[in-house]
């Protein structure tokens, strides 16, 4: 367990130990700026998911990202430009969050597809009061902490 950027206990996804917004591929991204068109963030508030999906996010690559949670089927659709990916909810590992220092009203989410760190999907600017609700509605209410 290490601590990110605002003092708080993580499990480190990456073995440097190093808070994930210090990273240099995370550090890339971020430093691009949030999106104008991305959602408003609060800080300090937790929401349920939007009726709608949440957009106005990047990946590690800078694209353009929307999560679309199809709660009748299971399952989350990452979707970008080029095109949408549909994953049961049953098959993500595991969803890591830490806030952006520069803007804790978002944070940086990594969705593990599969059983190693290389299998994370990192999404950006995610807007904090959804953070929860997202971790909840994946991994279930009740996942176990380690």
């Amino acid at each position: 367990v290490l601590q990110n950027c605002n003092n708080q206990a993580v499990v480190s996804t990456q073995s440097t130990g190093e808070p994930l917004c210090k990273q240099k591929v995370h550090l890339k991204v971020l430093e691009k700026g949030r999106p104008e068109d991305a959602m408003p963030g609060i800080a300090g508030v937790k929401q349920p998911l939007p009726p709608h999906p949440l957009n106005g996010m990047v990946n590690k690559t800078g694209g353009k990202g929307r999560l679309t949670f199809k709660l009748e089927e299971d399952s989350l659709w990452i979707g970008t430009k080029a095109r949408t990916e549909k994953i049961s909810m049953s098959n993500i590992k595991n969803v890591v969050n830490e806030k952006i220092e520069s803007d804790p009203n978002y944070h940086i989410m990594g969705i593990q597809l599969g059983p190693t760190e290389l299998s994370i999907y990192w999404v950006y600017w995610v807007p904090a009061q959804y953070v929860d609700a997202v971790k909840d509605t994946i991994l279930g209410k009740w996942q176990t902490f380690f």
